[in-house]
């Protein structure tokens, strides 16, 4: 069993209240769970308007396809928000 996880750091500059950001997450989230198959929440700074910190996690039986479905899921939000993105980390276990 493989499991990989992410860690996708995204900016949305023009959010000013939480409210606005969960309504960010909440649209990264239910496009991601409704086009792949991985688990996903935000993971850090919760409290911070304009910072966002999502997790995504996926169980394979080879890296080569856990790795891939990570990264397909990175580019997916990339590509389906205007928030930017800072950076990411891909872990496989």
């Amino acid at each position: 069993m493989i499991i990989a996880s992410g860690r996708i750091y995204l900016y949305a500059g023009w959010v000013h209240s939480l409210k606005e950001k969960r309504m960010v997450v909440k649209s990264i989230i239910d496009k991601v769970r409704h086009r792949f198959n991985v688990s996903i929440a935000e993971i850090e700074n919760l409290d911070m308007h304009q910072s966002i910190v999502i997790g995504i996690a996926c169980v394979s039986n080879s890296s080569k396809h856990s790795n891939s479905c990570i990264q397909n899921v990175i580019d997916f939000i990339e590509q389906n928000t205007d928030a930017v993105l800072e950076s990411f980390e891909i872990e496989i276990l």
